[in-house]
This record gives C-alpha cells, structure tokens and sequence, in this order.
C-alpha cells in the first residue's frame, strides 16, 4: 500500500510539473522566442563605404582582401554591382557566393 501512494504522488508530482511547463509556455508573450534567442543575422557590410576593419568582418576577408577592396574602389570608384567584387585579388565565385547576402552597395 505504501509503495502504491508513492507511485500515485510520483505521478500527481509529473503531472503537476508538465502543467506548469506547458502554462509557462503558453503564457509567454508572443515573440518571446524570436526576441530572447541569439540572432544568426548579421549587419550588411556597405563595400562602398566600409574601411578595412570592417570588410574584415565578412567571411573569408582577411586584412589583405579588405585593403585591396579599398584600393580597387579607389582606383575605379564606387561599386555598381556586387558582382564587381570579382575584380578584386582573391575573391573567386565561391567566396563571392559567402559575401553577397552579408553585403550592400
């Protein structure tokens, strides 16, 4: 009888516990979830603007890429499209294809 009161009060104990997870949960405000979870989005980086240190943010530029990118756009002058970023020493289709979602003209 003693073990039978212990099982029913282990259960009551579960049962009561997956309650108030679930009331929790549903009394979240709505978005809380999108708000307090960390971001996988990053800011765009304008290639027009940005100096060496921030082109180094982006994947795959290192100090020398970025300068190159701020050479290039000094010698030819502001970028028209992404896609000039090819011109540029050491960015190939497949690093051009990490960096033309994190970046802005």
């Amino acid at each position: 009888m003693k073990r039978w009161t212990h099982m029913r009060s282990a259960a009551l104990w579960g049962l009561l516990l997956g309650l108030a997870v679930v009331l929790g949960y549903l009394s979240a405000p709505a978005g809380w979830a999108q708000t307090h979870t960390p971001s996988t989005e990053t800011a765009l980086v304008n290639i027009n603007k940005a100096g060496v240190e921030e082109l180094t943010s982006l994947p795959g530029i290192g100090p020398k890429i970025a300068q190159r990118i701020v050479e290039y756009r000094t010698q030819h002058g502001p970028f028209k499209r992404k896609e000039e970023l090819l011109n540029v020493q050491g960015i190939g289709p497949k690093k051009f294809e990490r960096l033309k979602d994190r970046i802005t003209l």
